[in-house]
């Protein structure tokens, strides 16, 4: 079969101004970046607000395995598969992120026939959206190193200062360094970093706000280090938060593309759910909800990360209410959870399928935990056996799931249509939607709550550090927010060997921040590295273009 990029480079794509007069949207609402891509004005949402919100499908997955589980390729083959049914269908996406794309996981446009076109733009740079947020956070550090320079007139602690530079690739490198080295002219010596440009607070920021207005407010808001007496200081402090709004002029606007089906699919903002809140924009799904009857969105890795964290914080900032999720799983992927080395995983082998079925079947009891109707996607492989596809059917539907076997990587959106039937079924379901935890309880009963409750920990252990940090927030009157857990995708414990459904282990918190314009603490387990590194051979190696511009090596 072709790859993913050469599937790609063969559609015939429709112009975006084409794409748009499916959601109805005047072209003078549109701002074109070429002839495939562009972002939907802000003026428009006057247009859209006093329209009821369709249906909101959410897909999510069990814990990602080497093996492949498949989950934006299942979200574009169902939206393609809905479409096929006459249903009014928007798709909404995250953006990916250099990072991965030169990296291991590769890009993050769907495989197959289930994909999101132009690929390579999306995957490349797109519309700008990554090098403004990492422009502006940026701005903000050299704005408080030249504050320290300039003469400190708010008594920053230099070795308080919480506010690391970004870069959207992989770098262990950077990860620590100490600037302002070369003498009096060159700034103040100091310890600070890098993080990768998905997991700065500025790219939650951009997809929880609603409007300019509310992204000034939350830009200001946040904390970027202590001063030497311990007082905590803010962005706001630092008079440059109408700069870095504007940076996000362009950014803010939700990007709209298309399948290789033509749905439309709006595609902006991509924070990773292991170390950030893992949803696309609240812009882009809002308007989508307005614009189409059903909307497909994904939340990132497993449920006890991306789909947690959709309900807990995006949904309670928002008062988004899913209709119905979606939970990907492949056979391949849940005999690696039992055990099996993925040289075997071509095998039949039952035993090894039960075994692993215990990390579908608690993201099952999760997603029912809070109150919403399920669909298993079970997203197919030619290696699959008959003997297996029945076995994961009884245990899916002895938990209350439907069950359907998705062939959209194969046969795009024809091959998901039997899901899609099953999911507009399920969105009719009665529902009882309700979050994880009260977020104005205590810091340490939420996180328990989802510790205990999501991952199946017998509770939390916290170092020193952190019992400090949370009195100090406690004491700040900064507690009272939603918890972002920053944690391995690939347990549901925070060791990424415990494969499965682990049971008798503990979650130890190593680390809390304050991301108080994004409005949530995250709290870091385990060892989730903020700033990943390359690995030894980078997907980076078999990229190639040619004198013609035709890329090669990306996936």
């Amino acid at each position: 079969m072709k790859t993913d990029v050469e599937i790609a480079q063969e559609a015939v794509m429709q112009p975006i101004t084409e794409i748009a007069k499916h959601l109805e949207i005047p072209e003078d609402d549109l701002e074109l970046y070429g002839k495939y891509k562009a972002k939907i004005s802000l003026d428009y949402w006057n247009t859209l607000k006093n329209r009821p919100n369709g249906k909101l499908i959410l897909v999510t997955a069990i814990n990602p395995t080497p093996a492949g589980e498949g989950k934006t390729t299942t979200s574009i083959g169902l939206g393609d598969a809905l479409h096929k049914l006459g249903k009014k269908t928007t798709i909404a996406l995250r953006e990916p992120s250099l990072g991965p794309c030169f990296g291991l996981k590769g890009g993050a446009a769907g495989g197959g026939y289930s994909q999101v076109v132009p690929m390579e733009d999306i995957n490349l740079h797109f519309t700008g959206d990554f090098h403004a947020i990492t422009t502006a956070h940026n701005l903000l550090a050299a704005v408080i190193d030249n504050h320290i320079q300039q003469g400190n007139a708010l008594d920053l602690d230099v070795r308080r200062i919480t506010w690391k530079r970004v870069l959207d690739l992989n770098d262990r490198a950077l990860r620590n360094i100490i600037c302002g080295l070369g003498g009096k002219a060159h700034g103040v010596p100091r310890e600070t970093g890098f993080d990768i440009t998905v997991a700065s607070e500025m790219m939650a920021i951009l997809c929880l706000t609603s409007d300019l207005e509310d992204m000034k407010k939350r830009l200001g808001n946040i904390i970027i280090g202590y001063t030497r007496s311990g007082r905590i200081v803010r962005a706001k402090e630092l008079n440059v938060t109408g700069a870095l709004t504007l940076l996000f002029k362009d950014a803010i606007k939700p990007n709209l593309v298309q399948t290789l089906e033509g749905t439309p699919a709006l595609i902006h903002g991509g924070p990773f759910a292991n170390i950030a809140h893992g949803c696309n924009s609240v812009m882009a799904t809002k308007y989508a909800l307005k614009m189409a009857d059903y909307t497909v969105t994904e939340a990132g890795f497993g449920a006890d990360l991306g789909a947690e964290k959709f309900l807990d914080i995006k949904c309670r900032f928002t008062g988004f209410k899913p209709n119905a999720v979606v939970i990907v799983a492949t056979i391949r992927a849940l005999k690696m959870h039992g055990g099996l080395a993925k040289t075997e995983l071509g095998t039949e082998n039952i035993e090894a399928l039960k075994k692993g079925m215990t990390n579908l079947a608690k993201h099952i009891e999760n997603i029912h935990k809070f109150g919403l109707p399920i669909v298993v996607a079970i997203n197919a492989f030619p290696t699959d056996t008959e003997n297996e596809l029945q076995e994961l059917k009884t245990l899916c539907e002895s938990m209350g799931a439907s069950v359907s076997i998705s062939e959209a990587w194969a046969k795009g959106g024809e091959g998901a249509i039997d899901l899609a039937k099953k999911v507009i079924e399920a969105a009719e379901k009665p529902s009882d939607f309700h979050y994880m935890y009260d977020e104005n309880d205590t810091i340490k009963n939420k996180i328990n709550a989802i510790a205990t409750k999501i991952y199946g920990a017998d509770g939390v252990n916290y170092i020193p550090a952190v019992e400090k940090t949370i009195a100090e927030l406690e004491a700040a009157g900064l507690d009272k927010m939603p918890i972002c857990m920053a944690k391995t995708q690939y347990s549901l414990s925070d060791d990424q060997t415990k494969l499965g459904a682990p049971t008798g282990f503990r979650i130890t918190v190593r680390e809390l921040r304050i991301s108080a314009g994004a409005g949530f603490i995250v709290a870091l387990t385990g060892n989730v590295l903020t700033m990943p590194g390359l690995p030894k051979k980078p997907a980076a190696e078999n990229m190639d273009i040619d004198i013609n511009g035709k890329i090669t090596g990306l996936f």
